[in-house]
């Protein structure tokens, strides 16, 4: 039987999958942007190659592990850095960005915040591929992926969950993980114990036979980051990740955040619950009427007046 999978996956014969031809921006699906890294790793003869760790994250770890510090450079846009300059996007005749630089550091945290319509998702949709940059650049550990499609982008580290909801509703927990790890890793030993890590790590082993479709919101969030992080992003793009939240549940998404930042996952962040991201982010971006307003530190964020005119309101404290 065929399995048919998302990017183009071509059918050949006795039902493999000789040819991977995606379109040029990706799918335009939002629920599969996150398997996108899982994908990228199927080689062209339509079989699982070898998952190794990425170049940038081994080093993070264990030099952080020895108390040695960052080992990537101190410089945006060279090793160990997610990095925008200056780009633009319109739809026809309407401006949506206008010029927008941002810069993420593996192992910190960003946010991207300001009023709704003030261009924050497409400069999503410009990082991860899934639309294309008018002008400007999008680099990748000191490489420039401007023009690269959705896959190639995942497979140098890029890593989305969307705000809707991805997971597989009719498998289990799980199983979830598991159709991620079976694309990325050939070694069945190996999945296993990678399953059993992730489980482990996010506190989800005893809802591994539960129905997805059952979960919580933060119980799916969970379930949702482990699956992302079987394919060993560098950086994780997470968009509105405490909406459909409880508040009961809140401080979790943010213990996840930051349990990212401590794998050595850069994270940028958009949300509209606002005091919940400056609680748990390094530093933020402010997104107004296309262009960057201001950045900083989020007490530096919370004070500027001009921010407070157009965005949080002189009641924000």
């Amino acid at each position: 039987m065929v399995k048919f999978l998302p990017f183009g996956f071509k059918k050949a014969q006795q039902a493999s999958y000789d040819e991977w031809d995606p379109p040029e921006y990706g799918a335009a699906d939002a629920s599969s942007y996150d398997y996108a890294p899982a994908l990228a790793a199927i080689g062209a003869n339509g079989q699982p190659q070898q998952q190794q760790p990425h170049p940038l994250q081994a080093p993070y770890q264990q030099n952080a592990q020895q108390g040695q510090g960052d080992p990537y450079s101190s410089h945006p846009g060279g090793e160990g850095w997610l990095t925008i300059r200056e780009v633009r996007k319109s739809y026809k005749k309407r401006l949506v960005v206008r010029s927008v630089s941002i810069d993420v550091r593996r192992g910190e945290s960003v946010g991207l915040l300001g009023p709704n319509g003030a261009g924050k998702t497409t400069v999503f949709y410009m990082i991860t591929g899934l639309v294309p940059a008018d002008n400007g650049t999008i680099t990748i550990d000191g490489l420039d992926v401007t023009r690269l499609p959705m896959y190639r982008r995942a497979r140098l580290g890029i890593g989305y969950l969307p705000q809707e909801a991805s997971i597989f509703r009719g498998l289990s927990v799980e199983k979830n993980i598991m159709a991620v790890l079976e694309i990325v890793e050939p070694s069945a030993k190996k999945r296993r114990e990678k399953l059993e890590s992730l489980l482990e790590e996010f506190r989800i082993t005893h809802l591994r036979k539960s129905p997805s479709i059952a979960l919580s919101g933060g119980e799916r969030r969970r379930c949702e980051i482990a699956r992302a992080l079987a394919s060993g992003p560098s950086f994780m793009l997470l968009d509105e990740p405490f909406a459909g939240i409880d508040p009961i549940a809140v401080g979790d998404i943010q213990e996840l955040v930051r349990h990212l930042t401590e794998r050595g996952i850069g994270v940028l962040i958009t949300d509209h619950n606002v005091r919940e991201t400056l609680s748990l982010i390094d530093r933020a971006y402010i997104i107004y009427d296309g262009q960057v307003l201001t950045q900083g530190k989020p007490e530096e964020i919370i004070a500027n007046d001009d921010v407070r005119r157009v965005y949080l309101g002189d009641m924000f404290g």
